[in-house]
Formats: structure tokens, C-alpha cells, sequence
């Protein structure tokens, strides 16, 4: 592909709607769009895309690229793969950043090899060489125990960005963007897969990537019953429960609240981790946490090298009597 312009950005739509990992990739590719000169695109899949073509102009999008096709809509990989391909060689951007969703993971490495050009996964920050005017991608390796720096050349320089590694985008409603329909084809017999039934789980409470308050227990819990004292604490605290995944594993918890290289990535406000070791897998998960808060007997774990504020001890003396200061305090 030749030298391209601009920084196109993969929107995932929810309910017609765009979902939050979409705005931060809009907030992240707007940046990269300043430092290269070059404009802000999105690109949308699926049908009735008129309300998220709008949603993504208000989030800085100049033009918005709609593929409408009705294969898109159950989130079959071979489609937007295809679908992008083409998307692409209309577009021709120098950039393309895509949330490193379930759908993310598996679109971009496939895209990627399509396009004949490299890969940065898992992004926690990028910016622009200035020099070369060339993406420098941070990226977590060795089970997020520590950072690389990796430089892409071919381009489109593809990037799938880890969620809330980026603030969400501002939003102006007063932007208007060009749309740009892209009449792209998907032949039946690139989808593979068909889906037979689709189970919504109830879900109370604020989400777990959202939370701006979590409070997470882990394996030296010793049990599922010391997670209802967990979550008294984080409902004063107006947050949410996490767990490590030895927790999960154990069948303690839903393991839909395991955080970790393996589970979800959170960015709260305040972190509080109660009987969790720290080891570098759980911490890829977390590290993004402004405050991270540790109850451990054990001095010597490593989640003390990452908390802010560390208590030495046995969480059941600690919780309930700092459960009880936080009911004074909210009082």
C-alpha cells in the first residue's frame, strides 16, 4: 500500500451506540492525527449506523467511513477482516488503531497479514517519532513485568490499543463530519461461523472497567464468603469487587471480575487489594490505578512495590474495622 494520510480509527458499536473503548481510540488517534498533520477518520461496521457516524464526528472525526453490510453485524471475523480490507485500499491511511477487544485480538493480527505490513498489540501509549514522523508504540512484555518500546515502518501502521489505556475523546455535538460510504462485498462463504443463541447475563451494579472504585480479594482469601465483606466495602465506597485469578479459578467469584493479563484491565481512581500477592500478571490488569491500596500478612509481597499505601497484616482484623471508618465517614 502506498504512503498514506490520515489516522483511522475502528469503531465496535453497541445498541447503535459507540462503545467507551471507541472514544478513547479517538482521543488517542486525534493526538497522533495533531502530531502527524494529518486528519482524524473512523470507520464503522454493521447496519443503521447513522447514530454512531454522528457520535464519532462529535468525538473529532472529519470524515467517517460507513461499511454497511449485514454480515457485519454478529461480529464474524473473516467479514471485518474482509470488510476493512477494502475499507483500506479506499481510504489508505497511514495509521490504523483498533481496540484490543475480543473482536480487536482477533481482527487485527488477520488484517494485518491481508495488508502485508506489521503489528504493535496490546498498546498502553503511543506517540510520533519526530524525526521520522514514524508511531513509537509502548507496549506491556514479559507478562507485563515490563515495558518495550517497539517502531513500526510499514504503513498502515496497524495498532490494536489496549481499553482505558486512553481517556475517553471531548465530546462537541456542534462537529459535523463527511461520510463516505464504502460499498464493500462479503462473500457467504468467508463466514465460518453462525451464531445460534445469545445469553445476556444480568449484570448489577457499575461495571468493573468503569468502576472508579475497586476493591479485589485474592487467593489468600481462603474462600467465596470473605467477598461479601469485600463488597460492603466497595458499596460505601460507591466502587465495584475484582478478584485475582487463583480467586476465579477457584470458582470464589464470577470469573467475569478477574483483573489481569488474562482477565480485565481497570483504571480506578483507588485500587484496593485485599490477600492479593501482586505477581506481574494480575499487576498488567491494574497498574493503570491512580492509588493502589494493599492488605497483605505477607511484608515481602510484591504488591507492596506497586501500592501507594500497603498494610501489613491479617485483612480479617483490617477489613472490617476499615470497613467500619468508611461508614463514619460516608455517614
Amino acid at each position: 500500500m502506498p504512503e498514506g494520510n490520515g489516522v483511522l480509527v475502528v469503531g465496535e458499536i453497541s445498541e447503535a451506540r459507540l462503545i467507551a473503548t471507541t472514544s478513547e481510540l479517538l482521543n488517542a488517534g486525534g493526538k497522533l492525527a495533531d502530531s502527524l498533520g494529518q486528519p482524524l477518520h473512523a470507520v464503522l461496521l454493521g447496519t443503521n449506523l447513522s447514530n454512531a457516524s454522528e457520535e464519532a464526528a462529535s468525538y473529532g472525526a472529519s470524515k467517517v467511513f460507513l461499511a454497511e453490510h449485514p454480515l457485519l453485524d454478529e461480529g464474524h471475523v473473516e467479514a471485518h477482516v474482509t470488510a476493512l480490507q477494502q475499507v483500506c485500499q479506499q481510504a489508505q491511511p497511514s495509521v490504523l488503531l483498533i481496540a484490543r477487544t475480543q473482536l480487536g485480538r482477533e481482527v487485527g493480527p488477520r488484517l494485518a497479514f491481508r495488508l502485508g505490513v506489521g503489528l504493535a498489540q496490546d498498546a498502553v501509549g503511543v506517540s510520533v517519532d519526530p524525526d521520522t514522523k514514524k508511531l513509537l508504540v509502548t507496549r506491556p512484555v514479559y507478562g507485563g513485568n515490563a515495558l518495550a518500546v517497539v517502531a513500526l515502518s510499514c504503513i498502515p501502521q496497524i495498532v490494536t490499543v489496549r481499553p482505558k489505556a486512553f481517556e475517553v475523546a471531548a465530546k462537541d455535538e456542534g462537529l459535523r463530519g463527511e461520510v463516505v460510504r464504502v460499498p464493500v462485498e462479503i462473500p457467504t462463504s468467508v463466514v465460518r461461523t453462525r451464531v445460534v443463541e445469545r445469553v445476556s447475563g444480568e449484570a448489577a451494579g457499575v461495571k468493573l472497567e468503569e468502576a472508579r472504585v475497586v476493591v479485589a480479594g485474592g487467593r489468600g482469601l481462603g474462600g467465596p464468603e470473605p467477598f461479601q465483606e469485600l463488597e460492603k466495602l466497595a458499596k460505601l465506597l460507591g466502587g465495584t469487587i475484582g478478584a485475582s485469578r487463583p480467586a476465579c479459578d477457584a470458582g470464589w467469584i464470577d470469573a467475569r471480575s478477574q483483573i489481569g493479563l488474562t482477565g480485565k484491565t481497570i483504571t480506578p481512581d483507588l485500587y484496593v487489594a485485599v490477600a492479593i500477592s501482586g505477581a506481574c500478571q494480575h499487576m498488567a490488569g491494574c497498574s493503570g490505578a491512580k492509588v493502589i491500596v494493599a492488605v497483605n500478612n505477607d511484608p515481602k509481597a510484591d504488591i507492596f512495590k506497586e501500592a501507594r499505601y500497603g498494610v501489613v497484616g491479617d485483612w480479617r482484623k483490617i477489613l472490617p474495622a476499615f470497613t467500619e471508618a468508611v461508614r463514619e465517614l460516608v455517614r
